[in-house]
């Protein structure tokens, strides 16, 4: 069984997924991923290491943090994600340097209840004013204990790397052009691009591709636009790529956002928390 419901409200994107075989391919999201594991135990790869969050683990993603995800043990996993815009984080937070987690999982009830608010309040549809109240509300539990600041940022290399693929993702990838702007062989950079992100160019330009695709997705409810803007052969291509970032394919997440979405119910009884969302 797969199930992946998404929805936006208030500059968000909330997600409510339940799944058993499916598994994530490594990718990253261009925002803050906070979530919260309902049922089972979600494993993943994450900088080079294996995390495993079981019920009521609070996962935490800063952007461009490649992983990948699946679940532990064959009855599957249920959880909630939002995805905050890095700007948005940023006021919430009140601090502009780069914000990155101590632990990729944290066990904390008040984090926790709060991003459960947020979710429950986007898919039944609340004011945009109590759902922003809710998300400052959620930001007020990040403290020195779950939050590093950094100035650090990305390296010229990268920061330029990325740049020359984001400006032609409507073409195949050339490495060898790309390369001989650094003066280095499409092996040398590679290495370097690898070293500096912790995601080959390769994976890096197809996860732009399928953000962007997503960003277009959205504006224009046209799946073709996205096709063919992006630089895929066919809608079962873009379909293919997108499923393995977002667990479900380009068209129906079309139809996602075409359609109303609803909370049915979201329980919370005695340490277990339970979602059930279902469409129109």
């Amino acid at each position: 069984m797969e199930r992946f419901i998404y929805k936006k409200a208030c500059g968000i994107t909330a997600l409510s997924a339940s799944f058993t075989d499916f598994k994530y391919k490594k990718h990253y999201h261009e925002e803050y991923a906070l979530g919260v594991t309902l049922r089972g135990i979600q494993k993943y790869s994450l900088d080079g290491s294996q995390q495993a969050s079981y019920q009521s683990g609070v996962m935490l993603f800063h952007p461009e943090q490649s992983h990948d995800g699946w679940s532990q043990e064959r009855t599957g996993i249920d959880y909630v994600m939002i995805y905050i815009h890095p700007q948005l984080f940023h006021e919430l937070i009140q601090k502009r340097d780069i914000i990155r987690f101590h632990t990729p999982i944290v066990y904390h009830a008040g984090l926790r209840q709060s991003i459960l608010n947020v979710t429950r309040a986007i898919f039944t549809g609340k004011p945009e004013a109590l759902c922003s109240e809710l998300l400052l509300r959620l930001a007020g539990h990040f403290n020195e204990d779950i939050l590093r600041f950094e100035c650090k940022r990305d390296s010229g290399f990268a920061k330029k790397a990325k740049a020359l693929m984001q400006e032609h993702l409507d073409h195949v990838l050339r490495l060898d052009e790309i390369s001989l702007a650094f003066g280095m062989s499409k092996y040398q950079f590679i290495r370097s691009f690898k070293a500096n992100t912790g995601m080959s160019p390769y994976q890096y330009y197809l996860n732009c591709k399928v953000e962007r695709a997503k960003h277009l997705i959205e504006d224009s409810r046209d799946v073709y636009l996205a096709v063919s803007q992006c630089g895929f052969t066919d809608l079962a291509h873009l379909n293919r790529h997108f499923k393995n970032v977002y667990g479900t394919t380009a068209y129906d997440y079309m139809s996602i956002w075409s359609d109303n979405l609803f909370l049915v119910r979201m329980d919370n009884m005695q340490g277990k928390e339970a979602v059930s969302i279902g469409g129109r």
